[in-house]
């Protein structure tokens, strides 16, 4: 049985979060949502059974403009492609932005891991081809 990327991803936080909508109204509209240690799932409904919109850690620049407001707190996600996505959550909950910006951080921070140790080990096979290299020069 072969599992999911979401199964295998740890689920940091789920919940609903109110999205705003892109048309012309801007309506607030109630989601379920799923962060992962990758992504963050959102579904249209709260069983879970609609195909849900995954926006990837890799995807995100940064949370940015968080504001609380009377009940609600406000924040926008802005893409590497520079495209806001606007949520709300109350302030009840445990501040859906925190746990993204948390995410976020050690998403950047594991991979900044992962692009050290690759160069290491490509810098570590390259002094003898750098040796081989010198022993053809003229």
């Amino acid at each position: 049985m072969k599992m999911s990327a979401e199964q295998i991803s740890e689920v940091l936080k789920e919940g609903e979060l109110e999205k705003r909508s892109d048309n012309l109204l801007q309506f607030w509209k109630r989601k379920t949502c799923v962060l992962t240690t990758d992504s963050l799932n959102i579904y249209a409904d709260t069983q879970k059974r609609t195909k849900s919109k995954e926006l990837k850690l890799q995807s995100i620049k940064k949370v940015d403009c968080v504001e609380r407001t009377g009940k609600f707190v406000y924040f926008t996600i802005v893409t590497t492609d520079n495209k806001e996505i606007d949520f709300r959550c109350s302030g009840e909950d445990n501040c859906w932005n925190a746990v993204i910006t948390m995410a976020l951080i050690d998403f950047q921070n594991r991979k900044a891991i992962e692009d050290f140790k690759t160069r290491q080990d490509d810098e570590s096979g390259s002094p003898g081809q750098h040796e081989s290299r010198m022993a053809r020069a003229p």
